[in-house]
C-alpha cells in the first residue's frame, strides 16, 4: 500500500495542541476545595468514569488520525511484471466413441482418460490448452486458452455420443492441429487418445501427421485399452454387449514418430496417470510471461474506521459520561 498524498501526514502534528489542550482543560476542569489533610480520602480509589472519561478523547484522536490517513489516499497499486515460467501449446484430441464405454480400465475408458486428463491440466498452470473429441467426426469444443477452469469443465461435460461413432483418428487429429497451429508458443503439441484403428472420417491420419510435421507440432499418441473382445454398455447401463477392438499400434507410432513426439501404450488406469505424468515432464519450454495489475483506492476502510470511532465517542460522551451543566 501507497498514499498518492503523503505530505498530508504533516496533518498529524494537529496532535500536538490538542492534546495540550486536554490535559489544560483536564486540570481546570474539576472543582478544588482546601484541606489540611489527605489522608481520609487518600484511599479512595479512581472513579472508571475518569478512565472512559480519558478513552473519548483517545477515539476523538483516532477519528481525527483514521480521516487524515483516509485524505492521504491509500492506494494499492498493481503493474506489470514480467516473469519467466515454464508453458506450451497442447490441444488435446480424445476417442469418444463407443468402444470408450469398455470398463478393462476402471471405471471405463472414458471415466479413466477424463480424470486424467483434468488432472493434467491441473498440473499445467502457464500453459494454454485445447479440446477436440472425435469419433465418426471430430469436433472443437475449446480453443487455446489458459481459463483452468473453462477446460476442465468442456472435459468434464463431453460424453459419448455426441457425435455419430466410428474412429475418425485422421480427422481428429487434423481439428487438433488446426486449433494449436493458432497459438503463439514456440512449442506446441498434440495429445491424441484413442482405443481402435482409423475407421471413418475423410483426412487419412498420414496426411494429418504430415501437416502437423510442417507446421513444428509434436503429436504423443496414447493407445488405451486391452486388445480383443471386450464388454461396452449402453449410455445408461441398461444393456451390454461385446465388440472386438484392436489399437492400430503401427499407425499411432508412426504419427508419432513423424512428427518427434512419442507414442505410448496404456492397458490400465495407473499406467494411463504414468503416461501422462511422462508427457508432463516431456513438454517444458520457457516463457516470458507478462502480468498486469491495476490501482485501488483503499480510503473507505480507514473512513469506515474514523465513523466507528466518532460514534463509539459521542456514545459514550452522552451516556456513560455525560456531564450535567
Amino acid at each position: 500500500m501507497s498514499l498518492k498524498y503523503p505530505w498530508l501526514l504533516l496533518l498529524f502534528l494537529v496532535y500536538l495542541p490538542l492534546i495540550a489542550w486536554y490535559i489544560a482543560k483536564y486540570k481546570k476542569a474539576s472543582p478544588s476545595v482546601g484541606m489540611s489533610t489527605l489522608s481520609a480520602v487518600a484511599k479512595i480509589p479512581v472513579s472508571w468514569k475518569v478512565y472512559v472519561h480519558h478513552f473519548c478523547f483517545a477515539l476523538e484522536l483516532a477519528a481525527i488520525g483514521c480521516l487524515i490517513v483516509a485524505l492521504c489516499r491509500p492506494q494499492s497499486h498493481d503493474a506489470f511484471r514480467t516473469s519467466s515460467v515454464e508453458g506450451t501449446d497442447i490441444v488435446l484430441a480424445l476417442d469418444i466413441s463407443g468402444s470408450m464405454s469398455a470398463n478393462d480400465l476402471a471405471p471405463t475408458r472414458f471415466a479413466a482418460a477424463k480424470d486424467v486428463a483434468m488432472k493434467f491440466v491441473n498440473k499445467r498452470d502457464h500453459d494454454n490448452m485445447g479440446l477436440v473429441v472425435f469419433s465418426g467426426e471430430s469436433l472443437s469444443l475449446m480453443p487455446l486458452t489458459n481459463d483452468r477452469a473453462a477446460i476442465l469443465a468442456a472435459i468434464q461435460n463431453v460424453q459419448m455420443g455426441d457425435l455419430q461413432d466410428g474412429t475418425a483418428i485422421g480427422d481428429g487429429l487434423a481439428s487438433a492441429v488446426n486449433r494449436v497451429a493458432q497459438g503463439n508458443a514456440k512449442s506446441k503439441s498434440i495429445i491424441l487418445l484413442t482405443d481402435g484403428t482409423n475407421n471413418a472420417g475423410d483426412v487419412p491420419p498420414s496426411t494429418a501427421a504430415t501437416i502437423a510435421k510442417q507446421k513444428g507440432i509434436r503429436v504423443y499418441t496414447i493407445g488405451i485399452g486391452t486388445n480383443g473382445t471386450i464388454a461396452i454398455q449402453d449410455p445408461y447401463g441398461f444393456s451390454t454387449t461385446t465388440m472386438e477392438t484392436k489399437i492400430d499400434e503401427d499407425q499411432l507410432k508412426s504419427i508419432a514418430d513423424a512428427t518427434g513426439g512419442k507414442y505410448f501404450r496404456a492397458t490400465d488406469s495407473g499406467m494411463l496417470r504414468r503416461v501422462f505424468d511422462e508427457i508432463d515432464a516431456l513438454e517444458k519450454s520457457r516463457l516470458d510471461v507478462t502480468k498486469f495489475t491495476r490501482t485501488e483506492e483503499d480510503f473507505m476502510p480507514w473512513t469506515v474506521a474514523a465513523l466507528c470511532c466518532f460514534g463509539m465517542m459521542m456514545l459514550l460522551r452522552y451516556t456513560v459520561v455525560r456531564r450535567i451543566p
